[in-house]
């Protein structure tokens, strides 16, 4: 293994481990900076946040994204809000309370110094938004507003409609701009990295392809970042945008980075269910939905009438039923379960009975209610009133129900269902964010570093906020003031000139296979299997048959796969061979991460480790039976992944997870 498991953790009081760390890093002399080169992978939120902050110091900075521009990141699919504990509200919000908020929603599986140091972060990060002109939403007086998210009992989340995702890219999309205008960064849109390049232990370039001419060129740096995003698209169907890959994280583990905890795998609650086998992704609907939209399914199974045919005795309002504390706000990987129970009970609506309903009913009225004279008008005078209200509040995201559906969230409860939308494992890296592969960092949803095994709502854009504005441009200087940048390789070293031998000799397979099937073919096969034996639900018995088909189906894949076309040219299904020969190799470290993790923790649910009826912590009601039983003496850590070589089980290393100031006890919503 390159390097070793240190996650190098400050010492001293947890509420000051930031700030001391930060006055005992290594610093680099203004001018020494401007000989540094850093490549960014990726210009999404953590990518674009990077590459700017790094070029504002001095550092030289080439960023590198598969889109067109960096607008087109999937950060701007995010649509409900960023988290900051700015508690505007004054309802007893804290950096403390979003700190331990965040380590309870992950079941007590991430680590928690980086998750306190995330909560300092991000009071900043609200202020360097607004700075930047991001339009968050304000309240009538004109203080910035907030709603709430799942987890959580105050309102601390800041958004701009339901387009929060877009409106911060584009924020640190004009900062990148800015710094691309000045020359600090060389932006390098449709270029796609393929291989990562390793000299005498340290990452020192990558190898990519131009995906419009299809040239293949290498680029060598003192340090490479990587903020390429999640691996969702593993499954096929997710809310993910389809270029979503894991194709650079694959490329550092088979260099020897480790993936950390990648069964790790987020079910978002409401999403507009599947319509057909044509399908090619799903879509999101925000969890912001569930501050005013109440989850519930018929108490009769079979129910077929019309929702608004069924009286209210005969609805179910699980979630309130279920978690009464937190009720509709209940932690996305919990109200997920709680779905797919309504629905494998039999009660689910819909075509084929998988969905529930998300009402606006009773939101319409209450806040037509509440306008001027609203307690003394018609109650079809205040739906109307209360629809514009919604219509401000949550207006794109009922359009893009419309437009989907066909059908109004307005005049009836949308129907939804559990769907992939984020990982939360990823490469493992120490608290510089530097993985074990010394000079190669990892931000963002491409890190597993501050989630655990569930991440937050509104807290995906705050991590990578982060990591980019924040934690790397402060600890990138540990590394780099350790290495001469005179002594950088040039491209034409012989390990990038293998490195690019590797990546043609790959693009040449692909062609050169004429098979039978389509990319997508194995693509859809790989993520059913994915979906059916290592989804919302895993059993060994589950877990096993995934490994032993993936690797027949992975087998048959370079046997029968067909590429059209050329690798000297635009080649949309030469990208998606490449990213979908991955995906069948992780695809099966997933499920072998989920078989050795004998036990339920956050999204990683195992049916043999659930609370029963029997159960002590049911019957005190500090838990609902079905929920998920952690096994923190045996698995209170972190599950690192070496590759060993092809066809060779990759070794499974640990770090522990010590817990300080919050201790691990049952992760009660109730």
């Amino acid at each position: 293994m390159i390097g070793r498991i240190d996650s190098k953790i400050p010492s001293g009081p947890l509420e000051s481990k930031w700030e001391n760390h930060k006055f005992e890093s290594k610093l680099i002399n203004p001018s020494n900076k401007r000989k540094y080169s850093v490549l960014v992978v990726g210009s999404g939120l953590a990518g674009a946040s990077a590459a700017a902050s790094l070029a504002e110091l001095g550092y030289q900075v080439k960023c590198f994204c598969y889109q067109d521009s960096p607008r087109r990141a999937h950060s701007i699919a995010a649509q409900g809000g960023i988290n900051g504990a700015k508690n505007y509200q004054g309802d007893g919000d804290s950096v403390h309370r979003l700190f331990y908020d965040t380590v309870k929603g992950g079941d007590f599986r991430a680590r928690e110094a980086n998750v306190h140091r995330l909560a300092e972060v991000s009071v900043n990060i609200i202020d360097q938004c607004v700075a930047l002109g991001v339009p968050f939403a304000r309240e009538y007086g004109g203080l910035l507003a907030n709603r709430s998210f799942g987890g959580t009992q105050v309102s601390r989340t800041f958004y701009a409609r339901g387009q929060t995702g877009q409106q911060l890219l584009l924020g640190a999309y004009s900062s990148l701009n800015r710094m691309i205008g000045t020359g600090s960064v060389q932006m390098f849109p449709r270029t796609e990295m393929l291989e990562l390049v390793i000299v005498d232990g340290h990452a020192k370039g990558i190898v990519v392809r131009d995906m419009v001419t299809g040239a293949i060129s290498s680029h060598s740096a003192d340090a490479v970042v990587l903020a390429t995003g999640g691996y969702g698209n593993v499954y096929f169907l997710s809310t993910m945008a389809r270029g979503c890959n894991v194709t650079a994280g694959w490329r550092a583990y088979k260099k020897g980075a480790l993936f950390a905890n990648p069964c790790f795998t987020q079910i978002h609650p409401t999403c507009i269910p599947v319509s057909g086998s044509y399908q090619s992704k799903l879509t999101l609907m925000s969890e912001s939905l569930r501050n005013d939209g109440r989850c519930w399914a018929p108490k009769k199974k079979g129910d077929t009438r019309k929702p608004s045919d069924i009286p209210e005795d005969e609805r179910d309002y699980y979630l309130e039923r279920m978690y009464p504390a937190f009720g509709n706000l209940a932690p996305r990987d919990i109200a997920s379960r709680a779905a797919k129970m309504q629905c494998d009970d039999g009660r689910g609506v819909g075509p084929g009975g998988f969905g529930v309903y998300l009402d606006f009913r009773d939101a319409i009225l209450r806040y037509g209610r509440g306008t001027i004279g609203g307690a003394n008008i018609s109650e079809t005078e205040a739906r109307a009133r209360g629809t514009e209200k919604v219509k401000a509040l949550y207006g794109n995201l009922f359009d893009m129900y419309h437009q989907i559906t066909a059908e109004s969230g307005y005049e009836q409860p949308m129907r939804v269902y559990p769907a992939v939308h984020y990982t939360m494992g990823g490469l493992w890296v120490d608290y510089n964010l530097m993985s074990n592969v010394p000079g190669l960092f990892v931000l963002g949803e491409a890190n597993f570093s501050d989630h655990g095994a569930n991440r937050l709502g509104a807290s995906a854009l705050m991590q990578g906020l982060a990591d980019g504005y924040f934690i790397l441009p402060s600890t990138i200087g540990n590394y780099l003031a350790t290495v001469a940048p005179d002594k950088r390789p040039t491209a034409d070293h012989a390990e990038f000139r293998a490195a690019e031998e590797n990546v043609n000799t790959q693009t040449q397979r692909f062609l050169s296979i004429k098979g039978k099937r389509t990319v997508d073919d194995f693509h859809r096969e790989l993520g059913l299997l994915m979906w059916d034996l290592c989804g919302m639900a895993r059993t060994e018995k589950s877990l096993s048959r995934a490994l032993a088909r993936i690797p027949t189906l992975r087998a048959e894949f370079w046997e029968n796969v067909n590429v059209p076309g050329s690798g000297d040219s635009l080649n949309v299904s030469l990208e998606k061979a490449g990213r979908v020969a991955d995906f069948l190799e992780f695809g099966e470290l997933t499920c072998l991460d989920a078989l050795e993790r004998r036990e339920s923790c956050g999204g990683h649910f195992r049916e043999e480790f659930q609370y029963t009826e029997k159960d002590p912590e049911v019957q005190s009601g500090k838990v609902c039976a079905g929920d998920v039983k952690r096994d923190d003496e045996n698995f209170c850590h972190v599950a690192c992944w070496e590759h060993a070589g092809d066809k060779v089980k990759p070794l499974r290393h640990t770090e522990p997870l010590i817990y300080e100031v919050v201790k691990p006890a049952v992760r009660s919503y109730r």
